[in-house]
């Protein structure tokens, strides 16, 4: 099944999609806390069908408690970046107010001019758990889809903390869809591609991963409780715009299409802040 967080005529509403025709669901208004995977499971539909072209697709969890990021998580990646390899994953956050839509135009600051992409792979959180066994993490997956960690590098560098240039407001677009797991699958080979303008600048299988999901959800829940809606977003693989030569940052105007093949698919024009 998919589900996704959307807009109608002015009103929020969550849907079920199927095909070109998405259903009202009753009882909630957008994924979040009190949208589990069960809850999704059972859940009932409130009105007629309506078309997927007449809505505006939110935020997929437009206010997660959590949005939990991995970085350097492809090899491949870390090679370009120079680093070395961890036996534990990098972990950053982000805030809901970071989140954007999946067809919104996204803001580009005034402030950074080397505005890089990053397509990831996006697990949602369905069933609440602290110190989840790694043999038992994916019964805690709600589904899966798309994000874009979408990156301001000169001031994720100012220090060796990562958050200032990850947490920038309305520029990491989420969605569109939540994939359950019985359509979905576990995560495992997928086929991640990242295109700028009509050129592919990223594309790998989420096989390559080097800690997977299972792995992740058992880090994290050592130390922090993960509850429905919450968000981690896997890592990105490499052919990163900085790490090119010359490096290839966004500017006003570009189109960035991310994609999770058979997950889901973003595509966001890049527009100045005034």
């Amino acid at each position: 099944m998919r589900f996704a967080s959307v807009s109608h005529e002015g009103s929020p509403l969550l849907v079920r999609v199927d095909g070109d025709h998405a259903t009202p669901i009753a009882g909630a208004t957008e994924l979040g806390r009190d949208t589990s995977a069960e809850w999704l499971a059972a859940a009932r539909p409130a009105g007629d069908p309506i078309p997927v072209s007449a809505l505006r697709f939110r935020p997929l969890v437009p206010r997660p408690a959590k949005v939990i990021c991995v970085g350097l998580n492809y090899v491949a990646h870390i090679e370009e970046t120079r680093r070395e390899e961890s036996d534990y994953p990098v972990l950053f956050a982000k805030f809901a107010s970071s989140l954007a839509g999946a067809y919104d135009e996204l803001p580009l600051p005034p402030e950074c001019d080397s505005i890089d992409f990053e397509g990831e792979l996006t697990v949602v959180i369905g069933k609440a758990g602290r110190r989840v066994p790694r043999e038992r993490a994916l019964d805690h997956v709600a589904g899966f889809t798309v994000a874009n960690d979408v990156s301001m590098r000169e001031y994720q560098y100012k220090t060796h903390q990562w958050m200032q240039g990850k947490a920038w407001d309305a520029v990491t677009p989420v969605g569109p869809e939540l994939v359950t797991t019985d359509e979905a699958g576990d995560g495992t080979g997928l086929t991640l591609r990242t295109t700028l303008n009509g050129e592919v600048v990223q594309e790998s299988s989420t096989d390559l991963m080097i800690f997977d999901v299972p792995t992740l959800i058992a880090t994290i829940t050592e130390f922090t409780t993960l509850e429905p809606g919450d968000l981690i977003l896997t890592g990105t693989p490499s052919g990163v715009g900085a790490r090119r030569e010359p490096p290839l940052f966004m500017k006003d105007g570009d189109t960035l299409i991310t994609e999770v093949v058979s997950i889901g698919r973003l595509e966001n024009r890049m527009v100045s802040e005034r």
